[in-house]
């Protein structure tokens, strides 16, 4: 499974932003450091990611009664992202720890794709280059915009220069593996602005790019803005021609167009957000933070959906006295689990393979399904959908819609 630390702490919150983070006179980060690491070890130890599997030969087979000699290889840890919050603000030796507790408590090849999440006013080239020896191999760098006064709508606290000598650093520290975030939709930007903070960001960029349409979310202070009327709200055609404006220059730039909001060239794609989107197993570790997995350590059998404790103080007591702090535990039913099979591996260029539907569907197949007369057979009829060998998927004209499908093919799904 893949591993989420998340780092809660903020210098300043941006104006659209509603995630779990905090900003706070000062941080204990050795305590912090510490219970990041001993809930990364327990939910290990519940997960079992670091559960020994017997491996040998002999004629009895893989499994079999003669082994010679027998030995053991534990599961994976596949990939690791510590999100936030901003965790570039923490110390090199705080990633360091967390990374050398994950590597005793399981496996984690040295190749395993290992993300920072960044931002420009906190990646000096010296500190880029002690989370490199920390054993961070990849940067996503929070960029936003390209031009100063985007970013101080935004709430930013950085310069585009800042942001421009950020990537160069970075870039340098991690050819091939630094991949920026830009927000497109902001109130009042044109499509001309768009674009032509989209060219200036080709001119900058690495192999991956992240965009994301700025969404009003209650509480933020930019809504408050928009919906008091004192800034502009950008119309929907305009917000579906910048995407598509985006697309087609990405594309045209070299860039595979592999999730809805995700483009890599040269095979840079995120191993770690794949996992997300196939429905793979990840542990969340850290104030706010979401799993999904099967908590064997625990007698359970069936995939959970977890949230632990958002406040961080509160978070810190509840690790130290019991070693987690997981505040929430659903399960998840076999619907509820193709239902997140379906609408995140929509989101993929390489849609729902029919491998992946199978592991979660071994006796009802996705042509079963999604092959009878319905939702889905009038969606491929329309364009925007293919079923085939490969399984089900968005054309490229789809994907710009899947929240508008969504809701037909799961209710194709439920009726199933």
């Amino acid at each position: 499974g893949a591993l989420c630390p998340q780092w809660p702490y903020c210098r300043k919150r941006c104006s659209y932003c509603n995630f779990n983070k905090y900003v706070v006179p000062a941080v204990d980060e050795a305590a912090m450091r510490a219970c990041l690491v001993r809930e990364a070890r327990t939910l290990l130890r519940l997960s079992q990611v670091q559960r020994w599997v017997l491996r040998g030969r002999g004629s009895g087979g893989p499994f079999g009664a003669h082994l010679h000699p027998p030995h053991y290889l534990p599961h994976s840890v596949t990939s690791v992202f510590f999100g936030g919050g901003t965790p570039s603000l923490a110390s090199p030796r705080t990633m360091a720890a967390v990374l050398e507790a994950i590597a005793g408590a399981a496996r984690l090849p040295a190749g395993a794709e290992v993300t920072l999440e960044a931002n420009p006013s906190s990646a000096s080239p010296q500190r880029l280059d002690g989370f490199r020896a920390a054993g961070i191999n990849r940067l996503s760098i929070g960029v936003q915009s390209l031009d100063d006064a985007e970013l101080q709508l935004l709430g930013r606290e950085h310069t585009a220069a800042e942001a421009r000598a950020a990537v160069e650093a970075a870039r340098r520290l991690f050819p091939g593996r630094t991949s920026i975030d830009l927000i497109f939709g902001l109130p009042g930007q044109s499509q001309g602005a768009w674009a032509r903070g989209l060219e200036a960001a080709l001119e900058l960029c690495d192999d991956h790019v992240s965009l994301y349409q700025l969404t009003l979310e209650r509480g933020t202070a930019l809504a408050a803005q928009v919906w008091g009327g004192n800034l502009p709200a950008p119309p929907q055609d305009l917000l579906a021609d910048m995407y598509q404006t985006a697309c087609t220059m990405l594309v045209a730039a070299g860039f595979r167009h592999y999730e809805v909001s995700n483009f890599a060239r040269k095979g840079a794609l995120s191993t770690h957000n794949l996992s997300y989107w196939r429905a793979e197993q990840y542990i969340g570790v850290g104030p706010g933070a979401h799993g999904r997995f099967v908590p064997w350590g625990e007698g359970g059998c069936s995939r959970e959906a977890r949230v632990q404790t958002l406040e961080p103080d509160a978070w810190m007591r509840e690790v130290q006295s019991r070693g987690h702090s997981t505040r929430r535990r659903v399960v998840l039913s076999p619907l509820e689990q193709l239902e997140e099979v379906l609408a995140l591996g929509l989101r993929t260029d390489e849609g729902v393979t029919h491998e992946r539907w199978g592991h979660f569907s071994p006796y009802l197949s996705l042509k079963a399904v999604f092959g009878a007369p319905g939702e889905a057979a009038e969606l491929q009829e329309q364009g925007w959908l293919v079923l085939d060998g490969g399984g089900l998927r968005c054309r490229r004209e789809g994907l710009a819609l899947l929240d508008s499908l969504l809701p037909g093919l799961l209710c194709q799904l439920q009726r199933g």
